[in-house]
Order: structure tokens, then C-alpha cells, then sequence
């Protein structure tokens, strides 16, 4: 799993990513939120662990940002902190971050919250599988929704995108069940005399 680690220390920075690299992780390195935002755009991860206190943009605000953006895949936001109190971990919390682990702390514990992390985004992605899949009737194709009901398609994707539909025939369905219909209709009219 690819974790970005971002602290404006580059002693604690070579820490983190010493343990990190010993316990089989593949790390990527920032400086502060800013450089950090923007190894983002070019190298996605899975999981952040960002100091709180840094120039340009703080750990808090890189998280704010992470949530605000449009993004189909989780990014887990572990917070470092000196500010261990209660009330920075609300306001950490409300902010979006996903942990919050106070220094000085040992390499150990964040390997463990790592592992919970791991846990939590691979069940993230069975949800989001399990969301993608769609059970349809085999014969009548109407769709099954969350509460049991039975849709036809076009209400059921219209309920949940919007979208509304238009009618035609494919030249197969035309070929297999329109023209021998009008074959057999001509075939049964009555003669013009």
C-alpha cells in the first residue's frame, strides 16, 4: 500500500519513512501540504500521514482539501500532532482526518493504526464493488433496489441519475421480430380487388 508521508521535520520525515519502508510499505515524501498536494495530483495513495504544523499549508487544511475534491477512491488521512488535547481532536475529526496520533510517538503504534487503515479501506472497496453490482430479473430485466422493490430499467436509472429514455429498435430485434411481423401482416391482408 502506497502511504504519502508529509512533515516540514525531515529528520522525523527519514523516521517515518525508515519504519514504514522496514514494516514493507512503499512511501512517498512532501515537505509540507502544498508539495504534498501536488504529489497527489501525480502519484495517487491510499493512505496519508501528515504532521499538523507546517508552512504553507498545514496538515488540517491538506486534509479539508483532500475531502472537498471529487475523487471516487478513499484516501485514509492519519494527523501527527503535538496538539493532543480534546478539543484538537474534535476539531481534527470534523475536518475529515481519519486518525490522530500524538508525538512524540512510537513507530509501532503507527504501524498498528496503518493495519486498521488497511482494514477499513479494503472493506471500502467491497462496498464499492458490491454497490457497482446491479441484480436484474434474467426474464422481465427489471431491477432490484435496496428495499426489495422490482423497477423497469428506465425508472430505475431515471430515479437514480436523472436520465430519461427514448425508444427505438436495433436492426437484430428489428430482423428477428418486426419484419417477420410485417411479413405476416401483408401476408394476412386482404386483397384489393
Amino acid at each position: 500500500m502506497k502511504i504519502l508521508l508529509v512533515d516540514d521535520d525531515p529528520v522525523a520525515l527519514e523516521i517515518l519513512q525508515t519504519a514504514l519502508a522496514y514494516a514493507g510499505h512503499q512511501t512517498v515524501e512532501a515537505r509540507n501540504g502544498e508539495e504534498a498536494w501536488s504529489v497527489l495530483a501525480r502519484d495517487p495513495v491510499q493512505i496519508i500521514v501528515s504532521d499538523w504544523m507546517m508552512p504553507k499549508l498545514d496538515g488540517l487544511e491538506l486534509c479539508k482539501r483532500i475531502r472537498a475534491r471529487r475523487s471516487r477512491d478513499y484516501v485514509y488521512f492519519v494527523l501527527l500532532t503535538a496538539r493532543s488535547d480534546k478539543e484538537n481532536y474534535r476539531t481534527a475529526m470534523e475536518k475529515g482526518v481519519d486518525d490522530f496520533l500524538a508525538k512524540p510517538f512510537r513507530c509501532d503504534e503507527l504501524l498498528i493504526r496503518l493495519r486498521v487503515a488497511e482494514r477499513i479501506l479494503g472493506v471500502m472497496s467491497q462496498v464499492k464493488e458490491l454497490k457497482s453490482l446491479l441484480p436484474i430479473c434474467s426474464y422481465c430485466k427489471r431491477i432490484r433496489d435496496d428495499r426489495d422493490y422490482w423497477h423497469q430499467i428506465e425508472s430505475y436509472i431515471h430515479a437514480q441519475t436523472g436520465t430519461d429514455f427514448t425508444h427505438s429498435i436495433c436492426p437484430q430485434c428489428y430482423q428477428e421480430h418486426i419484419k417477420p411481423y410485417l411479413e405476416e401482416s401483408r401476408r394476412r391482408a386482404p386483397v384489393a380487388v
